[in-house]
């Protein structure tokens, strides 16, 4: 009888903790410091439905964090996502170049789902991911004001799980988010 050979690779299960989190009113928000203005940093709304922007942004964020679940989604699903009442997207550029985003994903009753959030590996650990979420997340308090119609922002939520990255939970948690929710899942 042969064994298998354990240096062979087999998917291995995996627990994966998912972590949902709020704010309830605009005052919860406690904002990280802005970089340095040599620093070059600047947050910018991505105005323009681009379904190639936004599909770069998410897998050069999202590739060494296993986002998969847009990869198969065509043009048009893209384009019909972002061309939504309210959806934006704003992007953090270091002297030029993109070093990550954050989606505001608007939903019925004034809440706002921060549904993506995350920077391009290069710019992790320069202090630009705080300014970021707080920049966004202060985009999802007063999001009502550049969308006619919208009633006033009452809660921004927003969920990280254990395949992120490893300060991903703590920066929700300085920002002012509060953990409603966990659940754990086992994975593959």
């Amino acid at each position: 009888m042969s064994r298998p050979d354990p240096w062979l690779s087999f998917p291995m299960a995996i627990d994966v903790t998912t972590w949902s989190l709020e704010q309830t009113s605009s005052t919860d928000l406690s904002p990280a410091r802005e970089p340095a203005a040599e620093a070059g940093v600047r947050i910018v709304r991505a105005e323009v439905p681009s379904p190639e922007f936004s599909r770069f942004l998410y897998t050069a964020v999202g590739a060494d964090n296993d986002w998969t679940d847009r990869l198969e989604w065509s043009h048009q699903r893209w384009l019909e996502f972002l061309d939504r009442p309210g959806m934006e997207t704003w992007v953090a550029y270091e002297r030029g170049t993109p070093a990550g985003y954050i989606e505001l994903d608007p939903q019925d009753a004034g809440v706002v789902e921060i549904s993506y959030f995350g920077l391009l590996p290069a710019f992790r650990g320069r202090r630009i991911g705080g300014h970021l979420l707080s920049s966004g997340t202060a985009r999802a308090w007063d999001l009502a004001d550049r969308e006619p119609g919208r009633p006033p922002t009452k809660r921004v939520w927003v969920h990280t799980c254990s395949k992120d990255g490893p300060y991903a939970l703590d920066n929700y948690r300085r920002r002012g988010f509060r953990v409603f929710d966990v659940k754990t899942e086992t994975e593959g």
